[in-house]
C-alpha cells in the first residue's frame, strides 16, 4: 500500500464518507457532492492503491476486506482533518472586512451561492461583493479581489490557478424537443435554432473543430447576458450550451445528443499576489479552490 501522502485528501474524504454511509447517493449528499463526482474519485483512490474497495453485491454496496483494513486509518485521518477545521474556524471568525469576487453572470447567479453559504458559516463577519462580469481588467484595476475566469490571464502581476476542466452539453426544454424533433448526431444539430450567448461568429468558430457545423442563420435569438440567453433556452426557444453542473440541475431541460462528448473548458481562480498578505483574501480564495475543485 502506498503512502497517504501521494493521495488526494478528496478521495480519502469520498472513501470515508461511503463507508460510513453505505452508499455513494448518501456519501455524496453529506459532502454536497454530484454522485458520479463521488464515484470518480473512490475510482481513482482504486487505482492508486491497486485494490477494490467497494463491491456491488445484489442492491447493496459493501466494502471490502482491503476497505476494511484502510477504513481505521482514514477514520484518523478524518479525525485529525476535523480538529484543524475547527481550530482554522476558530480563527476565521475574527476575519473581517470586504473581498470582491468577480465570475461570470451565469456562475455568479447558479453555481456561487453553496460557495457563499459556506464562506458565511466560516466567516461570518466578512462582507463578499460579488461582480458578475466577464473582464479580467476587474482585477487590474482594483475593482476585484479575486477572478474566476475561463481563460488563463497573462499579467505578472496576478496569480493564476487551474481549479477545475469543466464539462458543458447542450441542452433544452423537452417541449422544445418535442417541437423540433431530437437530434440523433452532430450533424442534425445544424437543422434546429439555437440561443447565442452573445458573438454568434465566435460561438460557430469555437464549434467547427468539434465537427458541429452551424451558422448564422441557427441564431434567431440571444444575449450578452448569459443568464437572459439560459432564461430563453429554458422558455423554449431553442437549444442552448450550458455547463454541465447548471444544466443538469435545471428542471424541464434535457441534455441535446447525450452521448456526444461533453464540451471541455478550463476554470481558473485569479487574484493578486496580495494573496500572499491579506488573511481574508487567503480564505475566501481556499474556500474557493476547495469549492471549485469537486
Amino acid at each position: 500500500m502506498n503512502d497517504f501522502g501521494n493521495f488526494d485528501w478528496n478521495h480519502i474524504r469520498a472513501f470515508l464518507a461511503t463507508a460510513e454511509t453505505g452508499s455513494f447517493s448518501a456519501a455524496a449528499r453529506q459532502l454536497r457532492q454530484t454522485q458520479p463526482t463521488l464515484s470518480r474519485q473512490i475510482a481513482a483512490l482504486e487505482q492508486d492503491l491497486g485494490v477494490m474497495l467497494f463491491e456491488r453485491v445484489g442492491r447493496t454496496l459493501e466494502i471490502t476486506q482491503a476497505g476494511l483494513e484502510l477504513l481505521d486509518h482514514t477514520r484518523k485521518m478524518g479525525d485529525a482533518a476535523n480538529r484543524i477545521a475547527l481550530t482554522a474556524s476558530g480563527q476565521a471568525q475574527s476575519i473581517e472586512g470586504r473581498v470582491r469576487i468577480t465570475a461570470s453572470d451565469v456562475m455568479s447567479a447558479y453555481v456561487l451561492p453553496d460557495l457563499l453559504r459556506e464562506i458565511r458559516t466560516q466567516a461570518p463577519r466578512l462582507r463578499i461583493d460579488v461582480i458578475a462580469s466577464n473582464d479580467i481588467q476587474d482585477l487590474m484595476r482594483r475593482e476585484a479581489d479575486i477572478a474566476i475566469r475561463h481563460v488563463r490571464p497573462d499579467q505578472p502581476d496576478l496569480i493564476a490557478k487551474l481549479v477545475q476542466e469543466a464539462s458543458g452539453h447542450f441542452y433544452a426544454t423537452t417541449e422544445y424537443l418535442n417541437r423540433a424533433g431530437r437530434p440523433k448526431s452532430k450533424q442534425d444539430l445544424s437543422r434546429h435554432e439555437f440561443i447565442s450567448f452573445g458573438d454568434d461568429n465566435q460561438m460557430i468558430a469555437y464549434l467547427k473543430p468539434l465537427g458541429i457545423h452551424l451558422t448564422n442563420e441557427n441564431f434567431r435569438l440571444g444575449s450578452q447576458n448569459g443568464i437572459v440567453a439560459w432564461e430563453y433556452a429554458k422558455q423554449g426557444f431553442g437549444i442552448a450550451p450550458m455547463s454541465q453542473t447548471v444544466g443538469d440541475a435545471t428542471p424541464g431541460m434535457e441534455r441535446v445528443c447525450p452521448g456526444m462528448e461533453a464540451i471541455t473548458f478550463p476554470i481558473w481562480l485569479t487574484t493578486h499576489r496580495e494573496l500572499h498578505t491579506s488573511r481574508r483574501i487567503r480564505l475566501v480564495y481556499d474556500l474557493l479552490t476547495k469549492f471549485l475543485s469537486k
